[in-house]
């Protein structure tokens, strides 16, 4: 099994579910991105809000996991940041990119979205290469 920090992947993961709270919020990016996915407030009322923020949390925590396993042993700071940079950007928001575009979905919610996954990664990144030196 790959040597990782397991503080390191624990931090990482809780900070990009903070982060996920904060920008899918009112304060921040919330209210368009509610807009442009066409949910109501009372749709959002009636979800499962204990099963969807803990399988969002889990989620974060196998991300974390897996991008630790993936920077190896003691990366660099530049190494975590450039990657997850670059992870965020170039895999998963260039992922979600093709299937918006075949799903039709708005350049709007398409910035919210890949923005968001641009900094988490980069912040798992470098949260794990800090903790693991």
């Amino acid at each position: 099994m790959p040597e990782v920090s397991w503080l390191g992947i624990l931090i990482a993961a809780f900070a990009s579910f903070l982060l996920g709270g904060l920008w899918y919020s009112p304060v921040l990016f919330g209210k368009a991105w509610q807009r442009e996915t066409g949910l109501t407030d009372e749709q959002l009322k009636q979800g499962n809000m204990a099963k969807i923020f803990g399988l969002a949390l889990v989620l974060c925590l196998l991300a974390s996991w897996m991008f630790a396993t993936f920077l190896g042993p003691r990366p660099s700071l530049a190494l975590g940041f450039g990657a997850g940079f670059s992870a965020g950007l170039f895999w998963v928001t260039a992922s979600f990119g093709i299937n918006y575009l075949f799903e039709r979905k708005s350049l709007k919610l398409f910035l919210i979205n890949g923005g968001y996954h641009t900094l988490q990664f980069t912040i798992i990144g470098g949260i794990i290469s800090l903790l693991s030196s």
